[in-house]
């Protein structure tokens, strides 16, 4: 490519500004780009004001060769994208009677309405000469247009339109912009942090230029994103692959996947593919093992159930731990956990079961220091138990802890070493 394609993504809504939605679209619309090869150099959000749209649109111009907007194409009296953007690269508005039939039939026949009010019919005004994007998922249609250089590109606000809009219609038109693409692969890590990785990985990343590669510090994990760019598919998996290659080497059996959405996604699969079910028995994780499971479509195929026995005594009264065994050892302890795992086993008659117990904080116990966990895997043969000190932080606790107990289920189910020295390597 002859020209670094240059992109700012503006996305307009007060409601973004207050913090009332999130901006997905800002994200999603970053990624879909990077898979065309065109660098996103700026995000702006914008609120609903003719006049600091302008001056956001005005700054763009001078720094982006595609500018991306989302939002303000409705039909009420605060949507004034198109008309701020036709004024500031002087085009006129025109009204389309397709777009009008459009919207009629969509009204009709989607949502069952007979009769449109007048102000719907703003949306079926565009800056001249431009190229329309037919939505097929609401009412606003989207549009492109160039001028001295200068791609525009609008899209509407709601993410399922945004989304659905950029894939059929503007991929299409940007894809003609760029003589080269940008493929990547994710490799996702766990049991290990992200200073810990970057420096067993930093000369290999100094070194490359394309392909490169980057970590990413995720909730309880480490994800590195390994990116070339190239003029074909097929040449960026090619130079890829020694990269992918060495970093596994590397990095060993911390790598749980390439590609994949989760780690509890990995576990569900593999306790698919095996045909085992599993039980949890959560302390100081309070049920986020069983949340992340169950938040998989066709969960119930493999998990069997959990307990959150929170309190010491329903430990004792709902698994059977001995009443005995906590007042030896304590009930953050590795022989605790153990119980809870065997009990938990066979209370829902599960394959597998895993168990957590620890300290959350911000109170200690007198013994073991906040942030100690202890996580157990309970097996029909055997019975393995890791010990975790994941420093300060109730949050971390519970998503460190739910993590070492879904990693150690993958090293089960793939013949690996369960218990391993957890974010410390």
């Amino acid at each position: 490519m002859a020209k670094q394609l240059r992109a700012e993504i503006l996305c307009v809504g007060t409601e973004i500004l207050l913090g009332n939605i999130t901006n997905t679209n800002a994200r999603d619309l970053s990624v879909y780009l990077s898979e065309l090869g065109i660098n996103v150099f700026y995000q702006t959000v914008v609120g609903d004001n003719p006049e600091r749209l302008t001056e956001a649109v005005a700054l763009a111009k001078t720094r982006a060769d595609i500018i991306i907007t989302t939002g303000g194409l409705g039909p009420t009296c605060d949507d004034l994208t198109k008309q701020v953007l036709a004024k500031a690269f002087g085009l006129e508005m025109v009204f389309h009677e397709e777009i009008a039939e459009e919207m009629k039939r969509y009204f009709r026949e989607t949502l069952g309405v007979t009769t449109m009010t007048e102000n719907n019919f703003q949306q079926a005004e565009l800056p001249a000469g431009c190229t329309i994007f037919h939505n097929e998922w609401g009412t606003a249609p989207g549009c492109a247009f160039e001028v001295d250089g200068v791609h525009v590109l609008m899209l509407p606000g709601p993410p399922r339109e945004c989304n659905a809009m950029f894939k059929a219609c503007a991929m299409p038109y940007l894809r003609k912009l760029s003589d080269e693409i940008i493929v990547s692969h994710s490799l996702r890590i766990v049991g290990s942090g992200e200073s810990s990785v970057e420096a067993k990985l930093r000369d290999m990343m100094n070194e490359l230029t394309n392909p490169t590669l980057a970590p990413y510090a995720k909730e309880g994990e480490v994800q590195l994103r390994v990116t070339a760019k190239a003029k074909t598919e097929a040449e960026c998996e090619t130079m890829m692959k020694p990269v992918l290659d060495r970093v596994c080497g590397i990095l060993g059996d911390i790598v749980y996947g390439m590609d994949v959405e989760s780690l509890e996604e990995v576990v569900f699969k593999l306790l698919k593919e095996k045909q085992l079910t599993i039980a949890t028995a959560e302390s100081c994780t309070g049920g986020l093992i069983a949340k992340r499971l169950t938040d998989l479509r066709g969960s119930s195929e493999v998990f069997r159930g959990g307990a959150v026995t929170y309190a010491t005594d329903t430990k004792t009264s709902v698994l059977g731990v001995p009443a005995a065994l906590i007042a030896e050892h304590g009930v953050v302890s590795g022989e605790v956990v153990r119980e809870m795992a065997v009990h938990a086993r066979e209370v829902f008659g599960a394959d597998l079961a895993v168990a957590t117990t620890g300290l959350a904080g911000p109170d200690g116990d007198g013994k073991n220091p906040v942030g100690t966990v202890f996580v157990a895997l309970a097996t029909d043969k055997d019975v393995y138990v890791s010990h975790i000190a994941s420093g300060m932080g109730r949050a971390r606790v519970r998503i460190l802890g739910s993590s070492c107990a879904l990693d150690m289920t993958r090293r089960y189910l793939t013949g690996l070493p369960v218990v391993v020295d957890y974010y410390k390597k």
